[in-house]
């Protein structure tokens, strides 16, 4: 043995400092990233309220998207009435007409009556009053699927919004369901909203 290769031990310790400065770097990495996902990206949000079941139910948790486009039959989390984190689905955008209701109890938008209740609205549930409001540009009317058990738009029509919130005030709009387990599921707008011109 050459007293070359008796020296050549002391490497590794080189090496193990290289290890940990490039394991506490990914970390790090991790961490910014992970925080710029949760600030521009996604957020998870738990539901406090029964006002939009059965579609979400009270200790739910959700997934949102911050990025992106809104579309009538999304379900959004908002800056509410109060200041606070609030979810519902968006049934009109600016410049739709949504009134209540037809003969058959149904809302309509822009005059096209929305098949609720084959898609998400509470059991036997239904609007309530009636109302018709034309949503300002830039604007959205927003309810929850459990219509009598929900503080809305309704709820709000004689501010001078009626009732309606800024798109800007959305946070996101909510893609799935990730707690409990057993109830994962992925949301998207129902079919009934294409229908409306």
């Amino acid at each position: 043995m050459t007293v070359a290769e008796e020296t050549d031990p002391p490497a590794p310790k080189k090496k193990k400092r290289s290890t940990l400065r490039e394991t506490v770097m990914f970390t790090v990495g991790g961490i910014v990233v992970a925080v710029l996902v949760h600030l521009f990206v996604m957020q998870s949000f738990y539901i406090p309220s029964e006002s939009m079941e059965n579609t979400l139910l009270v200790n739910d948790r959700v997934v949102v998207f911050k990025l992106g486009g809104i579309d009538r039959g999304d379900i959004v989390v908002f800056k509410g009435w109060d200041g606070e984190d609030t979810i519902k689905r968006v049934i009109g955008k600016g410049g739709d007409t949504v009134k209540c209701c037809d003969a058959q109890r149904r809302i309509t938008v822009n005059g096209t009556p929305i098949q609720e209740e084959e898609n998400y609205l509470y059991p036997g549930d239904y609007p309530g009053k009636t109302f018709e409001v034309k949503v300002p540009e830039g604007r959205l009317w927003l309810m929850g699927d459990h219509r009598t058990n929900s503080m809305d738009s309704r709820s709000f029509m004689e501010d001078e919004f009626t009732g309606t919130i800024a798109e800007a005030d959305v946070i996101g709009t909510a893609f799935a369901r990730y707690w409990p387990f057993d109830r994962l599921a992925f949301f998207s707008s129902p079919e009934t909203f294409s229908k409306i011109p």
